[in-house]
């Protein structure tokens, strides 16, 4: 090998061991579930992730019933959720949504990618009596 071609890979070598790495983001398994009638639930493999891109796979393991994840950020940890108890259903008017996956049927999977800045969340399903009978799960974005 000559002494350029070694120089050449040498420098080469250095500027990729030096190059910043990619920043993959956060990835946040979520699992919806419930039948009419039973349990509903939401579930989330991590309650918290650093700040940045964070992307939400969310899959419906409900065998007759249709889910969907909206993510809401909050003022505080314990903020009050608007909840219209005539339709069931939290008022997503008065949230600041920052997407869904929505319309999810049983056994089907969905995404969400979001930047999120550091604070208090709330994962929601809002089809009708589906809150209320649980499905929510709190998260949190580090710094």
């Amino acid at each position: 090998m000559s002494r350029l071609t070694t120089l050449s890979l040498l420098v080469a070598g250095g500027l990729l061991a030096s190059a910043p790495a990619f920043a993959a983001g956060s990835t946040v398994m979520v699992m919806t579930n419930g039948e009419g009638g039973q349990p509903m639930t939401l579930s989330l493999d991590k309650a918290s992730v650093p700040a940045g891109d964070v992307t939400f796979k969310v899959h419906n393991s409900a065998m007759t019933e249709e889910h969907e994840m909206v993510l809401v950020k909050l003022k505080s940890a314990n903020d009050q959720i608007p909840y219209n108890a005539a339709k069931h259903r939290v008022d997503e008017s008065k949230l600041k949504s920052l997407g869904e996956v929505s319309d999810l049927k049983p056994g089907k999977d969905g995404q969400l990618k979001v930047k999120l800045a550091a604070g208090n969340y709330l994962l929601l399903c809002n089809i009708k009596g589906h809150f209320e009978a649980g499905m929510k799960a709190n998260f949190t974005v580090t710094p």
